[in-house]
């Protein structure tokens, strides 16, 4: 693959709805997202020195002159020196559901990708972009099969590009704490348990997708699923999976055939005794409105010694007329200006972005290589173990909860080679 040797990294953002602009359904968003995430970093980050050339890509150009006004007033407008500059695909004018292909041909190798589209889109769109020598940064799931997350591994080893899942939560220092915890004293695996909700009014947001083409397990069970593959990699797999669902609030009220709640019950195998541990990973996206968007914790128990995080409450509040009572978690994400300027970059939702643009950086100017990358970030090829748990909850919920085993190649590889439905 041909690199570049300049310091600053010209990127493409595919994907223009909340977690990219902050834009959705014709309106800022009413999450924690208003001003989003991506865009908003990625602009810091050319302002620090470290992107250059930015685009951003959608399938609706039509809604480009809102989305720019928005980020005008939720960016521009609120932070000094955020030059909000960039290419758009498709035109204004135009709906183009394959706008990304036009948009990637005028990148080059070495440059990069962040892609925050749908579920089931994220392959096809990333292989394009692999193909043409552009390292690519994912939304978690990185894909939906693992037949899927074995062909992206293969092409970009190839091609010799990073592909990077952003999975924010390995930058939280209280799960990055206490994963080096679960790997340095607390023993073997025996149980975890993780929770994860968001209010009702997600399901409006994610409309266009929910139950369609993926459902609430692969949305948010995806962030705690990786946090306990990421502590336990190497020491303890996933062997055999169990899914069940709840439903009526989404089919009743928003008119969406989809789960409530999804819970996935996964048996794993300690590699060096053989024991066997217990994970109960439980998300749902019909909560009521709370003092935060995000309900979000899990409790780890090895065999000498447990962890228990509430993540979405850090003993922070704040009330005001305008919001009424919040928790608040400024440790993700930093909106409120320092002296008129953004002062987000320790939050663990900015450092995940950074940590990716840095990485690509010291590929092209040859200072590391993808070995070193899979030794510190969450790429394609140490995420396996993730899209299995994620595809055999789906095959489980769609085959009347039956179990599914995750198979391997034999007894110590952490690589799983297919799901076998169990009958």
């Amino acid at each position: 693959m041909a690199t570049t040797t300049k310091s600053r990294v010209d990127v493409l953002m595919i994907g223009t709805g909340e977690y990219t602009t902050g834009y959705v359904h014709g309106k800022a968003s009413q999450s924690d997202k208003s001003k989003g995430v991506v865009a908003l970093t990625l602009i810091d980050l050319r302002r620090r020195g470290k992107t250059n050339r930015l685009g951003i890509c959608g399938t609706n150009g039509k809604k480009f002159v809102d989305i720019r006004k928005h980020m005008q007033q939720a960016i521009g407008d609120v932070y000094k020196d955020m030059d909000l500059t960039m290419d758009w695909w498709p035109g204004d004018d135009t709906i183009d559901s394959r706008a990304y292909i036009q948009a990637l041909d005028t990148f080059k190798p070495g440059d990069a990708c962040v892609i925050f589209t749908p579920d089931d889109t994220h392959f096809e769109i990333a292989l394009e972009a692999i193909r043409r020598g552009i390292h690519v940064m994912l939304t978690k799931p990185a894909v939906k099969t693992l037949a899927e997350h074995r062909q992206l591994y293969e092409e970009a080893k190839k091609k010799n590009v990073l592909v990077m899942i952003e999975v924010h939560k390995r930058f939280d220092p209280m799960y990055s704490d206490a994963r080096d915890r679960i790997r340095d004293g607390l023993g073997e695996f025996s149980y975890f348990y993780s929770f994860m909700s968001q209010p009702k009014f997600q399901l409006d947001t994610f409309r266009s997708w929910a139950g369609k083409s993926s459902d609430i397990s692969y949305y948010l069970n995806s962030h705690h699923i990786d946090f306990h593959v990421w502590s336990l990699y190497g020491r303890a797999r996933p062997i055999r999976v169990t899914a069940m669902g709840s439903t009526g609030v989404a089919k009743t009220q928003y008119y969406i055939d989809t789960e409530d709640v999804i819970t996935l019950s996964v048996q794993w195998i300690n590699l060096e005794s053989k024991t066997i541990g217990t994970a109960i990973y439980t998300s749902s996206w019909i909560s009521a409105k709370s003092d935060t968007h995000t309900q979000q914790k899990f409790y780890y128990v090895g065999h000498q010694g447990e962890i228990n995080i509430d993540q979405a409450h850090r003993g922070y509040t704040v009330a005001s007329d305008t919001n009424g009572y919040l928790s608040i978690n400024s440790l993700y994400m930093k909106l409120i200006p320092t002296d008129g300027y953004f002062s987000g970059q320790n939050g663990y939702g900015y450092r995940s972005f950074e940590a990716f643009i840095d990485a690509v950086t010291d590929l092209n100017m040859k200072k590391i290589d993808m070995n070193t990358c899979d030794t510190k970030l969450a790429t394609i090829g140490t995420t396996f173990q993730e899209t299995a748990v994620l595809e055999a909850g789906r095959i489980s919920l769609d085959n009347q909860c039956a179990m599914v085993e995750i198979v391997y190649e034999n007894d110590t590889s952490l690589v799983p080679i297919e799901l076998k439905l169990l009958k």
